[in-house]
């Protein structure tokens, strides 16, 4: 839910709403928010949106069809399902080769999405493989940041050839290289 709310800017989204729901109180919870969590549960029935408002658009998704994507290139709003930007590239002659690679950012990049990247890291490095191409992490807060290097998450992703940045806006919009 975080993830979607808060790559919505990415799509030209001003705001993104979910209702309340158990999901978040266990974040919530776990992220050492219990007390903003017993209130929101005083509060959960007005935690919705107000009966008959208006949206200019309505978009509803079905996580369950959700599929990778990839942004880019030269900006963050070109987005393509992995599956079709090899296509894509071709029609639009987009470089073909991957010069850098991005996970997480300053908006978007959870603990569980941490964990799934260093998992695949570990076993490209169980297989012998590093990247070929530069390779960015931004965690999307500094409690996320410190939580991977205590689990050893930020070693992974280093040893496999990825450099851990500072959880701020930059490699999106080409920072990472000045």
């Amino acid at each position: 839910m975080a993830t979607i709310c808060n790559m919505g800017a990415e799509i030209g989204a001003t705001t993104s709403v979910f209702p309340y729901n158990h999901r978040m109180k266990t974040y919530l919870e776990k992220t050492g928010r219990g007390d903003i969590a017993a209130v929101a549960d005083q509060y959960a029935d007005l935690l919705v949106p107000d009966e008959g408002c208006e949206y200019d658009e309505l978009i509803e998704l079905n996580l369950d069809e959700l599929k990778p994507h990839i942004n880019g290139p030269f900006t963050p709003d070109l987005a393509h399902p992995v599956s079709e930007i090899g296509a894509a590239a071709e029609k639009h002659g987009w470089p073909m080769e991957v010069k850098v690679g991005l996970i997480g950012s300053c908006t978007n990049s959870s603990y569980e999405d941490m964990g799934r990247a260093a998992s695949v890291a570990k076993q490209a490095l169980d297989k012998g493989l590093k990247c070929k191409a530069i390779f960015t992490v931004t965690p999307g807060s500094e409690q996320i940041r410190a939580t991977i290097e205590r689990d050893g998450y930020s070693k992974i992703l280093g040893d496999v050839g990825g450099v851990v940045l500072a959880n701020a806006c930059g490699p999106c919009i080409g920072q990472w290289d000045r």
